[in-house]
């Protein structure tokens, strides 16, 4: 266990130091609130905090812990101690409160419990548990997904995730973060195309006050913010050679310097990947280094496009239409099977992504309880139903949309209206919709 001393009293912290370092704990020490928050770069597993310094209140300094290292554990130390300050204190997030002079019994049983309760957290985090991320479908294809999710969740190797814009690489990451033993952890994400190049190794490394105009603060990076936890660098492909050769040796070395810093920070972080590119052959070109791609690729996992599994394509339509109309709370509207067929049936360019904008549009755009082909057809791009292809789609789905209604029609022993309201439509809907297939309602029953 990792201990940090704060006080500006040289015989504490020198009596502390030697008395827990015989006890077998790694301990450092800080003789003001600066130093300490020079430390603090670091994470310690235990922090005992003097109150009263002379720049100010060591409670400030607790609050910074608190927020940057939430699993550090804090114990307070006061000679002057006040019920005020000892609540205070609790409140915002002290382990407890010890007054001076120091009790040693006192000090090792709470040191005692703090590494238990650190002990009981790891544990936790290692224990499986389902995520709550909703990777929606029955495929083969999505479940040898979910089967590769689960196999790399439990490690903490690095992954690299590849598939195509709007497959959900992002929700992939997640499940992955979630189902392992970070899974309590921050989970870190940055995409590395959004990053202009002058300000990448700021973003992911941090910077120390002064390090470049504008920089009037010291301030951390992504990998210090993922600390313990999983960091996800989307569309690594568009990072630069340059930028590749410094993420390569965070992940050889462990520790990460800020721009502007010459301390090295250790780190302790997860890195999931994502791309649309073919890494492979960025590589072979040369516009991605080999040894990173190696590094990084551990655990190769592809997310399929949606055209490959357009079995799925119904029951991603169900999820995300009950999903926004809770979201908006508009009234449930039922997809016919004919709108499902003309879906499932596009390709869809752009994934799962686009499938949900498709959702989306529809229920705000579409009147009624039902959503049927004609309304899809509308709503799709041009070229999905001006090509051959588009045609050959219509044709079927016209000849899908008959039997759906004639299967109404039997069911409802020919009255239109009954028909009407099993399809989930107006009566005069379903009227003009016959006459468009070609056939002559008025013969039928009211």
């Amino acid at each position: 266990m990792t201990v940090l001393i704060v006080d500006d009293e040289a015989n504490i912290r020198s009596s502390l130091e030697g008395a827990l370092g015989r006890e077998g704990y790694q301990v450092d020490c800080a003789a003001s609130i600066a130093e300490g928050r020079t430390r603090l770069r670091e994470a310690y597993d235990i922090v005992l905090l003097d109150v009263w310094f002379e720049e100010g209140s060591g409670l400030d300094l607790l609050a910074e812990i608190m927020a940057n290292t939430p699993d550090s554990i804090v114990i307070m130390m006061s000679g002057h101690a006040t019920v005020d300050a000892a609540v205070r204190a609790t409140r915002l997030g002290a382990f407890d409160f010890l007054e001076k002079p120091i009790s040693l019994e006192r000090l090792l049983v709470l040191l005692r419990n703090a590494s238990n309760t650190i002990a009981l957290k790891a544990e936790n985090r290692r224990l499986p548990r389902p995520w709550s991320f909703p990777i929606v479908g029955r495929s083969p294809a999505i479940q040898k997904l979910l089967h590769e999710i689960q196999l790399a969740g439990s490690s903490s190797a690095r992954v690299l995730i590849q598939g195509e814009n709007g497959t959900g690489k992002e929700l992939v990451a997640r499940a992955l973060h979630a189902s392992g033993p970070r899974g309590e952890m921050p989970f870190v994400a940055m995409n590395c195309s959004a990053v202009p190049e002058e300000l990448i190794e700021s973003e992911l490394f941090g910077h120390e006050r002064g390090a470049f105009t504008g920089a009037t603060q010291s301030r951390r990076g992504r990998f210090e913010e993922a600390h313990h936890g999983t960091l996800f660098l989307d569309e690594i492909g568009d990072m630069s050679v340059r930028a590749q050769t410094k993420l390569l040796r965070v992940l050889q070395e462990g520790e990460i310097t800020r721009v502007g810093g010459n301390r090295p920070i250790k780190v302790d972080v997860r890195v999931i990947a994502a791309t649309n590119h073919d890494l492979a052959e960025r590589v072979r070109s040369e516009r991605f280094r080999e040894d990173l791609y190696f590094r990084l690729a551990v655990i190769p996992i592809t997310v399929p496009p949606l055209r490959e599994r357009p079995e799925d394509i119904p029951i991603l339509v169900e999820h995300f239409a009950e999903q926004l109309q809770k979201q908006d709370g508009g009234k449930p509207r039922k997809f016919t099977s004919a709108a499902l067929e003309y879906l499932r049936r596009y390709s869809f360019p752009g994934n799962v992504r686009e499938l949900r904008n498709i959702v989306e549009r529809l229920l705000i755009m579409s009147r009624g309880t039902s959503i049927g082909p004609e309304q899809v057809h509308a709503v799709l791009p041009p070229s999905a139903s001006e090509s051959g292809a588009g045609a050959r789609l219509s044709d079927s789905v016209r000849e899908f949309e008959k039997k759906e209604i004639e299967a109404a029609l039997l069911a409802a022993g020919g009255s239109m209206t009954k028909a009407a309201s099993r399809l989930g439509l107006e009566r005069s809907h379903l009227y003009k919709k016959m006459k468009k297939l070609g056939w002559r309602p008025e013969t039928l029953s009211p």
